[in-house]
């Protein structure tokens, strides 16, 4: 038998998907602002930024990526495509920080507004029972209750005071103070984000280059496009256009070494043009250092290296010459034994016939050493200074490639024009200063000495005084946050059986109990002198 019910439940509605959609988007948005998220998301910022340390990155040298892809042709591929290559501007550590940017403002605003909320309100009402707090002491004084409390509000007088009277006309005043102690704690952080996002903007629109500038009357550099610089290295916003113009010349550059030849100080002493001196005869003076850049608005020129740059002269046969200065690569840190090559393009008349002149080119390659010193015919350095230099040089004639338009390093020659007999050696030498050598087809090679070479470094970044800036405040809110404690402290005033005043007193430590019991105390003896120490013990 079946039983029904005349009157039945309305279905339950069902939930609408928008609702649903909703809520979910609330609970995912609560746990991305939560401040566990904000610090799991730090975390992985920091352990994304290893493999940025660890393997060779695009931007800072392509040819060594290349490298390592190619001596690991398994694993380099995945690598690259996995943006290992690329790690500060990958998607991947592009939504890490940026989670993290976001998850730290949702930390932040809702504590902002509730420590603004904070500063408004008044210290809360003197508790029912005192004697249950950390901090109790108790005691009479013989003043009548007006007295007391002018007292008790004049030792109080660098705290947050609320003076209330009781239903039954007893008085308490209510103190409080560290409040800066959240506001540090806000700055700090408001401070970090404010960090992140300065030096994030300084990698989108900044830019950094690397130019070779030889000393003592070189042609100096102008800061007006990429191509001006041997390396650089655009922020993603940024196209390499609209340079912020200026000129630098190296006048001179030393470099101070220690006996063992350790490098102690390099000085360069520069000319620069910038604003209103570009396009005339004014230069300024500035003397570079290592860690003490030129500053030039946004720009700041680094000095980081130096080397040398070899001087040839070719004297071909008709008697016209070529001279060329060119750095070279130092191969020794320590002695600066150098390495790199130098093409020389006969005059206009020497040889009429192009053919003809790509063929009688002149090509060196070799060694430098700044302080010569020989084991036989093996030319090494054994001081970086330049004391006594001297080059070991093999001399080729031939196609240089100079008018392949194919672009060729300019510290070693091309060796399939050496394996395809374009370019053939002519004689192998060691050479001083001033020295040279005579090819048969009456070429003259001569050696007239070496010049130093800075090695400069450009860094635009638009918010680098943003960066100090929040640098300073968030170790200002640092500091503020663990030097300042939030205390409470409660009095309440009772006439007292027969005259005078009974004075209780409550304490207690919003944030730690750290020297809270001794200051309770100090407190307790400026109030009640005549009344021994009874304040309970941190529990």
């Amino acid at each position: 038998m079946t039983v029904t019910d005349p009157n039945p439940a309305p279905p339950l509605p069902r939930p609408s998907p928008w609702r649903h959609a909703v809520a979910t988007a609330r609970n995912l948005w609560r746990q991305l602002t939560s401040m566990r998220t904000a610090l799991v998301l730090l975390f992985l910022l920091a352990v994304a930024a290893i493999p940025g340390a660890l393997l060779p990155q695009r931007n800072l040298n392509a040819g060594k990526v290349d490298e390592y892809i190619a001596a690991r042709p398994v694993l380099g591929p995945i690598l690259d495509r996995l943006e290992m290559f690329d790690v500060f501007a990958s998607f991947w550590f592009t939504a890490i920080y940026a989670l993290l940017m976001i998850s730290l403002i949702g930390c932040l605003l809702p504590r902002l507004r509730e420590h603004l909320r904070a500063l408004r309100s008044e210290p809360v009402a003197v508790p029912r029972n005192l004697s249950r707090l950390p901090h109790h002491q108790q005691g009479v004084l013989d003043a009548p209750i007006d007295d007391t409390l002018e007292q008790v509000q004049t030792v109080l007088r660098r705290w947050r005071t609320v003076t209330r009277t009781g239903d039954d006309g007893h008085q308490s005043i209510s103190a409080e103070k560290g409040y800066l102690r959240e506001a540090g704690n806000l700055v700090f952080h408001f401070s970090l984000v404010g960090l992140l996002v300065a030096v994030a903007t300084g990698r989108l629109f900044g830019y950094e280059g690397a130019v070779i500038v030889i000393a003592d009357g070189g042609p100096g550099f102008c800061n007006t496009s990429p191509a001006v610089y041997d390396s650089f290295r655009a922020g993603a916003a940024t196209d390499g256009t609209g340079l912020d113009p200026f000129c630098v010349r190296v006048e001179d550059f030393s470099a101070d070494y220690l006996d063992n030849g350790q490098a102690e100080m390099f000085t360069s002493n520069i000319s620069y043009q910038s604003g209103a001196d570009l396009g005339t005869d004014r230069w300024q003076q500035h003397r570079l250092r290592v860690n003490e850049p030129l500053r030039l608005g946004n720009e700041r020129v680094y000095l980081t290296g130096h080397g040398y740059a070899p001087r040839f002269t070719v004297i071909f046969p008709d008697g016209q010459q070529r001279s060329e200065t060119l750095q070279f690569a130092p191969e020794d840190a320590t002695t600066f034994l150098s390495s790199g090559a130098m093409r020389f393009d006969p005059p206009g008349g020497t040889y009429p016939d192009p053919d003809e002149r790509r063929r009688n080119q002149i090509a060196l390659e070799g060694l430098f050493a700044p302080t010569a010193a020989f084991d036989g015919t093996l030319l090494t350095s054994a001081f970086p200074d330049m004391l006594d230099p001297a080059v070991a040089i093999d001399i080729y004639k031939g196609d240089t490639g100079l008018d392949t338009g194919i672009p060729q390093s300019i510290f070693t020659l091309n060796s399939e024009m050496i394996n395809q007999g374009r370019l053939v050696k002519q004689a192998r030498v060691n050479l001083r200063p001033g020295e040279s050598t005579t090819l048969a087809d009456g070429t003259t090679v001569r050696f007239d000495g070496a010049e130093e070479f800075a090695y400069l470094q450009v860094s635009h970044d638009p918010a680098q005084n943003w960066v100090l800036v929040f640098a300073i405040t968030m170790m200002g809110g640092l500091l503020a946050s663990l030097v300042i404690k939030r205390r409470r402290i409660w009095v309440r005033l009772r006439p007292a059986a027969g005259a005078g005043t009974t004075v209780e007193l409550g304490g207690l430590a919003r944030t730690d109990q750290a020297g809270w019991g001794s200051e309770f105390t100090d407190l307790c003896q400026r109030l009640l002198p005549d009344t021994p120490s009874a304040a309970k013990e941190d529990r």
